[in-house]
């Protein structure tokens, strides 16, 4: 398997499926992992397509230091990855935190991008969408079987995701839920929870328009799912407002987060990354 160590000694897993197309650095939600990306995968042959399991999530190792589990961090272990393939540039597909760290890298590391696509993510999150976040981060489910997580995860999400079927809520659950004897099991360090609530308490959100507006001159685009409680349809406005190139598309029956296999985020994607050549 592909690992490589971090400036501050942690062994993070990535995937790379090489080749010599357009770099596309894939990095993915706050709790989820590489898998975040196996909807759009069957469509990404164009590309070198590559994918992060962050500190303390997937296959990578967990912190000593919970409080390494934050955004500027998580940006400066994706500029490591790319040291270590040898990139000087790369393409970045961010879905969620992913996208907060690609919107960090425009402001920190500008000259290693191509381009950018955000993932149903801004540089405003309402309140109640970081609640429903915190209702859940840290906490193993209460359902203590895949076929229990699926019907319930089912139940929540089929008002912003009506025509998704129960299969595939059953292959999100496998796919980030490990089953043993005592229930099911989280796939990442629960102790995000804990870096989460300490930055919440170390003061107000930083104002997060001006790593937006870094996108500046880069190829970018924005997927948003209609019903999202994650990015608003204000401040979708608002972001192609300031950014009049930003490609921009709302996806119907979909909320937080569009699974990158719909056609209109496909297309999107391959327009913003086809400016890149």
């Amino acid at each position: 398997m592909p690992f490589f160590e971090t400036s501050d000694g942690l062994t993070l897993y990535y995937t790379d499926t090489g080749g010599s197309g357009l770099p596309l650095l894939c990095l993915a939600g706050l709790t989820r992992d590489s898998r975040d990306f196996r909807y759009f995968s069957p469509d990404a042959g164009r590309y070198r397509m590559i994918t992060l399991d962050a500190r303390g999530r997937g296959r990578s190792d967990h912190a000593a230091d919970f409080m390494t589990y934050n955004v500027l961090r998580e940006s400066q272990d994706a500029v490591e990855l790319l040291d270590h393939l040898g990139l000087a540039q790369a393409a970045v597909l961010g879905t969620s935190r992913g996208g907060l760290v690609a919107m960090t890298l425009a402001a920190t590391a500008h000259a290693r991008l191509l381009a950018v696509v955000l993932n149903d993510i801004g540089p405003e999150i309402p309140a109640d969408g970081i609640g429903r976040i915190m209702d859940y981060v840290g906490f193993r489910p209460a359902a203590k079987t895949h076929a229990q997580a699926a019907a319930a995860l089912e139940a929540v999400m089929a008002p912003a995701f009506p025509d998704v079927s129960q299969a595939r809520w059953r292959e999100e659950v496998e796919t980030f839920y490990d089953a043993g004897p005592n229930g099911l099991q989280l796939r990442y360090d629960p102790r995000l929870r804990d870096a989460l609530l300490a930055q919440a308490e170390a003061g107000p959100a930083p104002d997060l328009w001006p790593l937006f507006l870094a996108l500046e001159g880069l190829p970018c685009g924005v997927i948003r799912g209609a019903h999202s409680d994650i990015l608003s349809h204000a401040t979708y406005l608002e972001m192609q407002r300031r950014l009049p190139d930003l490609q921009a598309v709302e996806l119907a029956n979909r909320g937080h987060v569009p699974f990158l296999d719909e056609p209109e985020a496909l297309a999107l994607i391959h327009s913003v990354l086809e400016q890149a050549q």
